[in-house]
């Protein structure tokens, strides 16, 4: 961070310095159009970046800060800066309803929604020449002035230079936090995002209205400094450009920096030969996106790395007194009732994994659901966090009904799991993992976090102090600052419980937690197990490893083809003979050709 605030000042002196210093016009409006690119670009950089979403219909909402501020100006009066703020607004209207689509299509799909919308957004502006001019455009846009004085080419420099710092403070400070965490997570695995509580549908369209918030301010700068706009400054290329320099530069701080100004001055340079510069931005993203996958900057930082050779430095974490303790520790109560299903439901075409299965979940117990491969289970644990829906049945939770409810709602109401196949977000760090899983207890709002208010840096504070706690407890606070992805699998096995545990749960599911475990890492876990037991915390584990289910169990469920066909106490249902033959099958002459039937609730 001191690094980063001496670069900022140093930065903001050449700011101030090279446009006094320079006189050649053309040389200040290419410093102005690379802070305007930068302008539009860090919130795509969002979007893009951080959040996985790609987008390629930018320049429709670069035209309609463009538009908004022109009509303002033009026919309606409006004070230049006033029409300036309102461009952003309108654009951020036009972020959700193309954020829309974002809640049933991804990849490619989404591509395709944003190009239509620019497309559409381009013959609108175009052909409705009655309001927006159409080929002709509209002149005469006001353009804002400080005491009456009409800003010159060098002023227009520093102004925009001033929203490019302005934009990049406020975007850093935002995505350090607990939202930067959260658009990370999304792009990395959705749903494992929504099983710690962020919700995945309300980050994109945050993503996409901070995208549509800059690259709409950026259009209406330029419409204000040509006193000029019309169809031909937002056409499908702009959106390509736009993409370009965020690819290019790179996802992180100082990529769409280093992809404005890089490209800035080549569009520049191309200018004298047009036919080539369509060219050269595609073989550009070409080379952005299978030779330097983190762009610009990634292959720089690699460079000093490799040129400055230096030992890394450990996150530098405060000492923080106290053992990790559960916020809602149940007391063992074998009469009461946490969790009940009664008579779930689900199929799959013609497959049924969940045939009406009915079972209770004690408060302070460690239940443990098994069965042979394929009997159900992961489909029972993904119906109870909210990860799939019921077709039949009722889920009810601490007297609440949670069948129809999303893995977030699930999550935010005190259920917590981990995944049979590793879902981490992989190149967070191992701190940034177990914040990301306290992001559902984070209730500080978004413009507390964008200008960094004191109520956003305390809370940031207690919350890495609880991950602090919880890596401790888990044995991992050595690795803090370690990518989650480049951990032993053990170990990352144990990094998803801990950001699991950092959800505060009432109750704890686990999918095959030793799947894939040496048996030292086993027992390993099966003492960290009875350790949560012995906090309080209720648990519902599935395995397959037996002899840690009859170690760390009170109470055993058993599945097989989708029907509940045991339970009871693990002794007692080691010995069933109806679990033995579900495991181990029977002899031919002794087969029975009939179907499971569930056994009675």
């Amino acid at each position: 961070m001191r690094a980063h605030t001496t670069g900022i000042i140093v930065a903001a002196g050449l700011a101030v310095l090279i446009p006094a210093l320079l006189s050649n016009e053309f040389y200040l409006k290419i410093i102005f159009t690379a802070a305007l690119y930068y302008l539009a670009a860090c919130g795509l950089n969002v979007l893009v970046g951080w959040t996985g979403q790609k987008s390629l219909g930018h320049a429709g909402l670069f035209a309609a800060g463009a538009y908004t501020a022109a009509l303002l100006t033009t026919r309606g009066g409006w004070n230049p800066w006033l029409a300036l703020a309102a461009s952003g607004v309108v654009a951020a209207g036009f972020g959700v309803l193309i954020a829309l689509p974002a809640l049933r299509v991804k990849g490619p799909s989404l591509s395709m929604v944003t190009i239509g919308f620019g497309i559409v957004v381009e013959k609108v502006v175009t052909e409705w020449q009655g309001i927006f001019g159409g080929q002709q455009g509209i002149y005469g846009v006001a353009a804002p002035s400080f005491d009456g004085q009409v800003l010159s080419t060098r002023g227009w420099a520093w102004l925009l230079l001033a929203f490019a710092f302005a934009a990049h403070l406020l975007l850093r400070t935002l995505l350090s936090g607990k939202f930067g965490r959260a658009f990370q997570a999304v792009q990395a695995a959705e749903v494992a995002a929504e099983s710690v509580g962020i919700d995945v549908y309300r980050i994109k369209v945050l993503s996409f209205v901070i995208s549509a918030v800059t690259c709409g301010l950026a259009g209406a700068l330029l419409a204000q400094q040509n006193q000029y706009i019309n169809s031909d400054f937002i056409t499908f290329n702009l959106s390509i450009f736009l993409l370009l320099i965020v690819l290019f530069g790179g996802p992180s701080w100082y990529g769409p920096m280093l992809g404005a100004v890089v490209l800035t001055l080549l569009d520049a340079f191309l200018a004298r030969w047009p036919h080539l510069q369509h060219f050269t931005y595609g073989a550009l993203l070409l080379f952005a996106l299978y030779v330097m996958p983190q762009g610009l900057a990634g292959a720089l930082t690699v460079l000093v790395r490799k040129l400055l050779p230096r030992k890394k430095a450990a996150t530098a974490l405060m000492a923080v007194q106290g053992e990790w303790q559960p916020k809602f520790a149940s007391v063992r109560d074998g009469s009461a009732v946490m969790l009940r299903a009664e008579g779930l439901f689900k199929a799959f075409g013609g497959v049924i994994p969940t045939n009406d299965v009915s079972f209770e979940l004690r408060p302070g117990h460690v239940h443990a659901l098994i069965g042979p491969n394929g009997a159900g289970k992961t489909t029972l644990l993904n119906l109870l966090s909210g990860v799939i829906g019921a077709d039949k049945g009722r889920i009810e939770f601490m007297g609440a009904d949670i069948t129809r409810c999303r893995s977030s709602e699930v999550c935010a109401l005190g259920i917590a799991r981990t995944f049979q196949n590793l879902k981490l977000f992989p190149h967070m760090s191992v701190l940034d993992n177990v914040l990301a899983g306290l992001h559902v207890h984070l209730p500080v709002g978004f413009w507390a976090s964008l200008f960094g208010l004191p109520a956003a840096h305390r809370e940031e504070t207690e919350a890495r102090n609880e991950a602090v706690r919880l890596l401790a407890f888990v044995g991992l606070l050595e690795r803090a600052d370690e990518e989650a992805g480049s951990l032993p699998y053990g170990l990352q096995r144990r990094l998803e419980l801990a950001r699991a545990l950092a959800t505060q749960p009432r109750l704890l599911l686990l999918d095959e937690p030793a799947a894939g475990l040496n048996p030292q890492e086993t027992t390993e876990l099966s003492g960290l197990i009875g350790r949560l037991r012995d906090k309080g915390l209720t648990i519902f584990l599935i395995e397959h490893h037996m002899d840690l289910v009859m170690e760390v169990s009170d109470h055993v469920l058993v599945l097989d083809y989708g029907a509940r066909i045991a339970e009871g106490p693990p002794a007692a249902v080691q010995s069933n003979p109806r679990v033995i033959e579900a495991y181990l099958g029977v002899d031919e002459e002794d087969a029975v050709m009939r179907p499971v039937q569930p056994q009675p609730a």
